[in-house]
């Protein structure tokens, strides 16, 4: 199926309902849902971003240019998973009890202001991933409209290109738990210290990057292509993460890779 082909399948889509609100995260996923709900239900969408302290502060400010950039009415929530010591407590499920939380609030919303429907940009690819997530969702009548219609990652990057939308070949961000490894306590001090140390690497340059934190062991991963800057740089990059609190500073030599602390699941 060609790309204008998939656009016209998504508008088709939102066509059915008179007005729906957008779980709008900021990542290509989430803006080609955002904008097809705006093209279809003009100002009857409503894309709704979650502020926590797991999400970036570069990211929840992209999602705001981003939102303005396709003209769909945005609203910024303050939902702190931190709140929940179950979340806090770090287990292989921990992104269910996030999405439950973030689930409800858009559930509120809805039901206040009368949105027929619920989206987020869950693709067909992560059905193939570790996504407690998309449980909490479900159980919340959250709906997928990427995933429903068997769309993937490279897929829906070629409908935001048609759409010329500027994050068509934006690099993907889990939230900043992610760098931390299941079981051990997620802290506001942890998570900040990981966003400042990847913020130095995209200050510099860096366009994927991921600080993965083992106690006082900041484990760097980045693309292979970017693997002699970090070296050529690692005098800068210890000093930096050092002063972060890391005791040792380490270069993953296997690279970036998504969801790498769920290798641990694997065995």
């Amino acid at each position: 199926m060609r790309a204008e082909e998939r656009l016209e399948a998504l508008l088709e889509w939102f066509r059915r309902y008179s007005s729906a609100l957008v779980a709008f995260s900021g990542g290509v996923d989430s803006a080609v849902v955002a904008a097809c709900a705006a093209r279809a239900l003009g100002g009857r969408a409503l894309a709704v971003t979650a502020d926590s302290s797991t999400m970036p502060r570069r990211e929840l400010e992209h999602a705001r240019r981003l939102a303005a950039e396709i003209g769909i009415p945005h609203r910024v929530i303050r939902e702190d998973e931190l709140e929940d010591e179950r979340f806090r407590a770090n287990p292989e499920n921990r992104c269910y009890y996030c999405r439950s939380k973030l689930a409800s609030a858009l559930r509120r919303i809805a039901e206040e202001e009368g949105y027929e429907v619920i989206v987020d940009g869950a693709n067909a690819g992560d059905l193939g991933e570790h996504r407690p997530g998309l449980k909490a969702l479900r159980e919340h009548g959250i709906r997928s409209p990427l995933l429903e219609l068997g769309m993937h990652k490279q897929e829906v990057r070629e409908v935001a290109r048609l759409l010329g939308l500027s994050v068509s070949d934006k690099p993907p961000m889990a939230c900043l738990a992610s760098r931390i490894p299941y079981g051990d306590p997620i802290t506001r001090e942890k998570l900040r210290a990981v966003e400042l140390a990847e913020e130095f690497f995209f200050e510099h340059g860096f366009r994927n990057v991921r600080v993965r934190m083992h106690g006082e062991v900041a484990r760097i991963e980045v693309e292979e292509e970017d693997m002699p800057m970090a070296v050529s740089m690692r005098r800068e990059i210890a000093q930096h993460l050092r002063s972060l609190g890391f005791r040792y500073v380490t270069l993953d030599l296997m690279g970036y890779r998504a969801g790498s602390m769920d290798e641990v699941l694997e065995r």
